[in-house]
């Protein structure tokens, strides 16, 4: 029998309620990239190198990770409006660990805390944003759901530096002024949560807890491991630009601008985010083949930048290069969501990003202790050439595999994630329709 259409009043809480939670999702998104353009002046103060500085970022992969297997599938039985409240509180204590006690262990503990908020958040507000429009607008297919998701995530840590570096430029106080303002940011968002309705309501008897699965395809573990490596390398580009681009912009190319930095760091995510709205329906083939190539224009460039160097060269570099990124890794979810069995789909995507977050963190700190030992420009030579290597024939062998070849466009319901949450089963939301797939990054798996 079908649903029985939502009442115009309730329809129209559903619908602030959307742009409430979207706005909620963006900003706690934000704050957790607006240390980027800072990290130079917590170097200058402190005293420290660039291995500190990735090794302060990969904090931040940590706490994703734990958060990740171990909290990011809780929404399902909690809720998702709690569970969203209580990531954006969470990183607003991370803010207050940046606030108050500006040393690097506490760096390394708010970069630990804002993980550990992004690995509860992005997933579950990507299938709350879904379920919300779902309930507004039952005769509407989910493609405004899926643009406001993929903005807000992306977006997200992509205003992230662009606020913080204008701030630091040209505001007074750089290293506490834009904390506040995100602080103050979120603070409204977690207000307006408390207008939101829940989309998932609690069951009657909560089922045993457990850790997120992972598991791997057996039948294509080869084809498995392209994608991981491809999703590693494509999370290490981003961690490229989201760690040591304002102090190659610094130190290589002689601009200390902190809005520069912030911007730069901006351009990289709103063109990955851009790709992957524009791919949404395009087969894996075509996602994988446009990722692929802007990957690989992008390294050539962000190598000749620094050869010669060239700050123009190196922002052209980046957006090229994240596009790419974006694709590539959207791609490798639609692969990976084709191989795997439909019961272990989630496991799957599981292990999927658990290779992803692996390469935002590990290549960047190695990135860093060639630093100590190259100049900047060899050490960013060498990155860009690493990644070639290892995207090039990862990427040859997805495109090559059958199923993949045939595999379904994204914007069906089967694959989804993005970089930090957990893939869970979803059921159906008021109106019977499903939460979009969304595939953005640093979001998690989620299985329809």
């Amino acid at each position: 029998m079908p649903a029985a259409p939502p009442r115009p009043a309730a329809a129209g809480r559903h619908g602030l309620a959307f742009w409430l939670v979207g706005y909620a999702f963006l900003v706690t998104m934000a704050f957790s990239s607006v240390p980027t353009p800072l990290y130079v002046l917590y170097q200058a103060r402190d005293g420290f190198g660039a291995l500190m500085v990735t090794v302060i970022f990969a904090a931040y992969a940590a706490g994703v990770i734990a958060s990740l297997f171990l909290v990011g599938h809780l929404s399902d039985w909690l809720g998702r409006r709690r569970m969203v409240a209580a990531a954006v509180a969470v990183n607003m204590a991370s803010g207050a660990a940046f606030l108050f006690w500006p040393s690097v262990p506490g760096l390394l503990t708010g970069r630990v805390i804002s993980g550990i908020s992004i690995g509860m958040l992005t997933a579950t507000a990507t299938a709350y944003l879904g379920e919300l429009h779902a309930a507004a607008h039952p005769e509407a297919g989910p493609a405004r759901a899926e643009m406001v998701a993929t903005a807000a995530n992306l977006g997200g840590l992509g205003a992230g530096p662009l606020l913080a570096g204008f701030l630091a430029q040209y505001a007074p106080d750089p290293l506490r002024l834009p904390y506040l303002v995100a602080e103050a940011l979120m603070l409204a968002g977690a207000i307006g949560l408390a207008l939101a309705p829940e989309t998932a309501p609690r069951p009657q008897r909560r089922p045993p807890y457990r850790p997120q699965r992972v598991s791997v395809p057996s039948a294509h573990r080869p084809v498995f491991f392209a994608a991981g490596l491809v999703a590693a390398a494509s999370f290490a580009l981003f961690g490229l630009f989201t760690s040591l681009s304002p102090s190659v912009i610094a130190g290589l190319l002689h601009d200390r601008s902190h809005a520069l930095a912030g911007s730069a760091t901006f351009a990289v995510f709103a063109a990955g985010a851009l790709a992957q709205l524009g791919l949404s329906r395009a087969p894996v083939r075509r996602q994988l083949g446009f990722g692929l190539a802007g990957v690989a224009a992008g390294l050539a460039l962000v190598t000749a930048a620094a050869w010669l160097p060239s700050l123009a060269l190196l922002l052209t570099g980046g957006v090229v290069a994240g596009a790419g990124a974006g694709a590539l890794f959207r791609g490798s979810v639609s692969a990976v969501a084709a191989i795997a069995p439909a019961g272990a789909r989630g496991e799957s995507l599981a292990g999927l990003f658990l290779a992803g977050y692996a390469g935002l963190a590990v290549p960047v700190v190695a990135l860093g202790f060639a630093a100590q030992a190259l100049s900047a420009r060899d050490a960013v030579i060498g990155f860009a050439a690493v990644l070639a290597v290892v995207i090039a024939p990862a990427g040859r062998r997805l495109l090559r595999h059958g199923a993949v070849a045939a595999g379904e466009p994204a914007g069906h319901p089967a694959p989804a994630g993005g970089p930090a949450g957990t893939p869970r089963p979803h059921a159906a939301p008021p109106g019977g329709r499903r939460p979009p797939a969304v595939v953005s990054m640093p979001c998690s798996p989620r299985q329809p």
